[in-house]
């Protein structure tokens, strides 16, 4: 056995305890290390294991504060994951809806306007669908903006969102003259 040999048990789990004189050979040259510890000197000089020893000794404190980084990085992972997740949703602003059953051609007629009000995934209020038969596009406009300035003073609202399109098909205003003619 060579002199860097520790004769000191050690429990598993726990460190090693620090081999002082190997600490002290790390702070050495190389060539001093070998001299001093070599074949002339007290022969604990070993080429195979000496160097990772040494590299290992000298940069034993930066290593551990390394480990003790990434171990804390690791810890604070676990206990973020153990925690129960955020609850806080952002509140949104109120949003008008528009939604227009007309077909999907240009020059296609409005058969009927719904609108609803919604802020996130609530739905706070509900204008009932309208037949659009025998209105001019102004009169349709003068509805809407009259329907705009209520829901500016009850929610803020100052314009709908993009238009929603359904096809006339699904109007859902019983009775339908649209579907009294398919129904016929």
């Amino acid at each position: 056995m060579s002199g860097c040999d520790r004769s000191q048990s050690w429990v598993k789990g726990m460190a090693r305890p620090i081999n002082e004189k190997c600490w002290h050979c790390s702070q050495l040259s190389v060539e001093a290390a070998r001299e001093l510890h070599g074949e002339l000197g007290d022969g604990c000089w070993n080429e195979k294991t000496c160097h990772r020893k040494r590299s290992h000794y000298r940069n034993r404190a930066d290593n551990n504060q390394k480990r003790k980084g990434q171990y804390a990085s690791v810890k604070d992972m676990r206990s973020l994951q153990v925690r129960s997740p955020i609850q806080a949703s952002p509140k949104a602003p109120p949003v008008a809806l528009l939604y227009l059953y007309r077909e999907a051609r240009k020059d296609a007629h409005l058969h009927a306007i719904a609108i609803a009000v919604w802020q996130g995934d609530q739905k706070l209020e509900e204008i009932p669908p309208t037949h659009c038969l025998g209105m001019t596009n102004g009169q349709v406009r003068q509805y809407l903006q009259t329907v705009l300035l209520d829901l500016n003073q009850r929610y803020g609202i100052k314009t709908f969102e993009p238009e929603i399109r359904y096809d006339p098909g699904f109007c859902p205003i019983r009775p339908c003259p649209l579907k009294a003619l398919v129904n016929e």
